[in-house]
């Protein structure tokens, strides 16, 4: 893989795949190429200089993992009839709230249960910082002031 794909594999893994897709849609659209003994080689060969920068980033993401556990996010919502949403609160108002909190995270790595949320109440959202670090980060969602 070149590039990350959602639900098949990370940058630099071997995945398996139907001829038809890598054919028609990882290969064309620059997200993989065919793992020939020589792709093969290289890929070693990457990963080996790769390895000591890999450390690194994991851990930064576990510093910001380690920053994330002591933030409290609260995101307050226009509430109707109980404890119902006018609208929704999404993964940008997630992102948006963490940017607040001083911790910048791109809205792809963050995944909410139902992708949007329709209610009031205590809810955990998976951040994927590195692939070897994801958070379950708690937050909450309370009625908006009036």
């Amino acid at each position: 893989m070149k590039k990350d794909v959602e639900n098949l594999g990370f940058t630099d893994d071997l995945v398996t795949v139907k001829n038809g897709y890598a054919r028609n849609y990882l290969i064309p659209q620059g997200f993989a190429v065919l793992a020939t003994d020589s792709a093969k080689k290289m890929l070693a060969e990457t990963l080996k200089q790769r390895a000591f920068k890999e450390q690194k980033l994991v851990d930064d993401a576990k510093s910001v993992a380690k920053k994330l556990s002591g933030i409290e996010v609260k995101i307050a919502a226009k509430v109707g009839e109980g404890d119902k949403l006018f609208g929704s609160v999404s993964i940008a108002d997630l992102a948006e709230a963490l940017e607040n909190e001083g911790v910048s995270i791109e809205k792809k790595y963050i995944t909410l249960p139902g992708n949007i949320l329709k209610r009031t109440g205590n809810y955990e959202a998976a951040i994927r910082l590195h692939r070897e670090v994801v958070v379950n980060f708690p937050f909450t969602i309370v009625a908006e002031k009036k």
